[in-house]
């Protein structure tokens, strides 16, 4: 009888589970609740066992059920490998690269990378998005893109599909404007005396998003989703805020914006990792880039033994 089990029965299996009905999950693979209760029924068949308790307005898993969802999971995973593998070893003609980059990543170590891929496969052609947050995975796995460059803090979308490989990090400065209070605070500043004030926090916009914020201190925030709308607000004296090293250098430089100390409040260099489909085969071009993104830019390079993220600074520090 095992034979006659199917991915689809496996997969409506699996979106019971993590969706906890069988209308959500029938919403979740677009198909209608008759096809999931009947996939239900026929895998039950198979095993010759329950899956779900039948007495419960949820979707509660039996003993059987949950020792046999991770081999489900485990099931599908490897099917989008073999798929995704297929994938590249039909992959044939007109090079392309198909990647979303988080919009945190030093946009002119992108630039140079592209510069320098485009004179080496002059024929190919690209497809960018800029993210922000879990918006660079989810195209990953929409299959509107195939790689996906995002922070690694930033929770993963679904590790039973995509996997993350390190890339490069970059540095952190906790900054305000010259008018703002904390401008003029002596000494390194307390986590609580910049919970007094406002922080400009960019998010995605996804739901539960407030969940996944780092480097936030108080509940006194103001959202955006957009990273050259929080640099707006922060030059505009209108709250405090983390940004990388590299999107301000400028504004540092000019006085538009001072760097603030933090005490006993350690922030760590943002980390960037590539994100993929398991088992997807990386064609020469897309191998390239990944290669040349890892490399240490002008941008990271000239980091290299500057002051330590959280020094406040004078105008004048940054020429």
């Amino acid at each position: 009888m095992l034979d006659n089990v199917t991915i689809n029965q496996l997969r409506a299996f699996v979106a019971v589970c993590d969706q906890g009905s069988f209308s959500g999950a029938a919403r979740k693979l677009r198909r209608a609740q008759s096809a999931i209760s009947h996939a239900i029924k026929a895998l039950e068949s198979a095993f010759d066992v329950e899956l779900f308790e039948r007495n419960t307005r949820r979707a509660r898993l039996t003993a059987a059920g949950r020792s046999l969802l991770p081999d489900a999971r485990a099931v599908i995973s490897r099917t989008e490998e073999m798929k995704n593998r297929a994938g590249g070893i039909a992959k044939a003609g007109v090079p392309q690269v198909s990647m979303a980059v988080d919009a945190y990543f030093p946009r002119a170590h992108l630039i140079g990378c592209l510069q320098t891929l485009q004179a080496e496969f002059p024929t190919a052609a690209i497809n960018l998005h800029i993210t922000t947050m879990r918006s660079s995975e989810n195209l990953v796995l929409d299959r509107v893109c195939a790689l996906a460059v995002t922070i690694e803090d930033v929770p993963e979308v679904s590790p039973d599909v995509l996997e993350r490989n390190w890339l490069r990090e970059a540095k952190m400065v906790t900054l305000c404007a010259p008018s703002h209070p904390l401008a003029s605070a002596p000494g390194p500043i307390p986590k609580h005396e910049f919970s007094r004030y406002i922080q400009i926090v960019v998010t995605d916009n996804q739901p539960r998003a407030e969940h996944n914020q780092h480097g936030v201190s108080g509940r006194r925030q103001w959202l955006v989703n957009d990273l050259g709308a929080k640099r707006d607000l922060l030059e505009a004296g209108l709250g405090w805020g983390h940004l990388p090293q590299h999107l301000v250098a400028e504004d540092l430089a000019s006085g538009k914006l001072v760097e603030l100390e933090r005490r006993a409040w350690h922030f760590r260099p943002l980390t960037f990792v590539i994100s993929r489909r398991r088992g997807y085969g990386l064609s020469p071009c897309e191998s390239r880039l990944i290669e040349l993104l890892g490399k240490p830019g002008a941008s990271q390079r000239k980091q290299v033994g500057s002051p330590s993220s959280g020094r406040r600074k004078s105008p004048k520090a940054g020429r």
